[in-house]
């Protein structure tokens, strides 16, 4: 369940920050996608980031303007539909800007000025604040972006922008120092460019981030640059404790003192980054004992009674450890898990046949409506 004033409130932020800094601040598909919301953002923002070519027929057709496009690899077979699309187009190579960019220059030629597409090329600055492998960009031998070694003196003629991602959920602190080795690496190029974006990760509506520090940094770049148009791509920022996912307990089961409340959802299914990250989201109503390293964070022979999680699918590990809750679990009892809306409904599967929770919107007003409820066809017609 997506709450719109909560929306609206990082809405207004990141719009302020585009605003004070002059950087333009898009959306990202990764992270949050969810169409049937797109007017609400268009009151704030004018475009998006795709990374394939449903994601950037999504930002054309839903919200209503070309994506900014990036993916490590185009295909022949999909090109036509991504310039279709597209406003720009960053390469994950030389190679890939090689041998598309007589495509791009031919669907320029064709259309004009008012439906020009801008080629960009990734850079990978190899340096990262990411602690988690899965999620870092930049490690050693990383498949993203061009590093400065393999960087020639004069860029190819076409090439009008830079791409670097190198946050995930970071501080404005981190921006700063990855901006020193981006720029350090990179720099001497910058200004032969028209625009540079500084991807995503930039979790400017968590608490506690340094909104400040963040416009500072950017308007200090633009100064060294004048000539580069800022664009930051976040995802988890736009939809950051937007809602949260509703389960009810199923069954409680116990095995050598351990005991389970099994729920109507799926980590495997539904909150993958559970599983993948890993991380641990909050449970309303009820204590973490247990970190995602397995580390005690409190004593489990307190008082109340502790839990774990665990997934109504055929996946051993689909289940997370443990809660403390002050009463003992009720079969039918709902557990909420918070801030479960970006990177959740974007990665959902449907594996076991497991039923999708239904997509809903508290408005301001305190209408709760239904955006889409998921039914034993949306299933079956994924397998034929």
């Amino acid at each position: 369940m997506i709450e719109e004033s909560m929306l609206r409130r990082n809405l207004s932020l990141i719009r302020e920050v585009a605003q004070e800094s002059g950087a333009e601040i898009i959306l990202a598909f990764k992270a949050f996608a969810l169409w049937k919301t797109f007017p609400i953002f268009r009151e704030y923002i004018s475009h998006t980031t795709a990374s394939s070519p449903y994601e950037a027929r999504l930002a054309l057709e839903e919200f209503g303007s070309p994506a900014h496009t990036y993916s490590p690899a185009y295909s022949e077979d999909t090109f036509d539909e991504i310039l279709r699309c597209s406003s720009h187009i960053t390469f994950n190579s030389f190679s890939q800007f090689s041998h598309f960019y007589p495509m791009v220059s031919r669907w320029n030629e064709e259309h004009g000025a008012g439906r020009m597409v801008s080629c960009g090329l990734r850079i990978n600055p190899e340096h990262s604040h990411i602690e988690t492998d899965l999620y870092n960009p930049t490690a050693p031998g990383s498949r993203f972006g061009v590093i400065s070694a393999d960087m020639p003196d004069i860029l190819p003629e076409g090439l009008e922008g830079f791409h670097c991602h190198c946050h995930c959920e970071s501080s404005a602190e981190d921006f700063v120092d990855n901006l020193v080795h981006m720029e350090r690496r990179f720099g001497h190029l910058f200004h032969h460019l028209k625009w540079l974006n500084l991807g995503g990760g930039h979790l400017m509506t968590r608490k506690g981030y340094n909104v400040s520090l963040l416009v500072e940094t950017i308007l200090g770049l633009r100064r060294r640059y004048p000539n580069l148009h800022v664009i930051l791509e976040p995802g988890s920022a736009f939809a950051w404790q937007t809602g949260p996912l509703v389960a009810s307990v199923v069954d409680v089961v116990e095995n050598h003192g351990i005991r389970t409340a099994i729920l109507d959802v799926s980590f495997t299914c539904h909150m993958p980054d559970c599983l993948e990250m890993p991380y641990w989201p909050a449970v309303r109503g009820a204590e973490t004992i247990e970190d995602p390293d397995g580390n005690v964070t409190s004593a489990q022979d307190g008082d109340g009674y502790v839990y774990r999680l665990g997934a109504n699918s055929c996946l051993s590990g689909d289940f997370l450890s443990s809660w403390r809750f002050d009463h003992r679990l009720q079969i039918g009892e709902r557990i909420i898990f918070e801030d479960m809306i970006h990177y959740t409904t974007v990665k959902t599967c449907m594996f076991n046949g497991i039923h999708h929770p239904a997509l809903t919107i508290l408005r301001q007003d305190g209408a709760h409506e239904v955006l889409r409820e998921f039914r034993y066809e949306d299933y079956r017609d994924r397998m034929d």
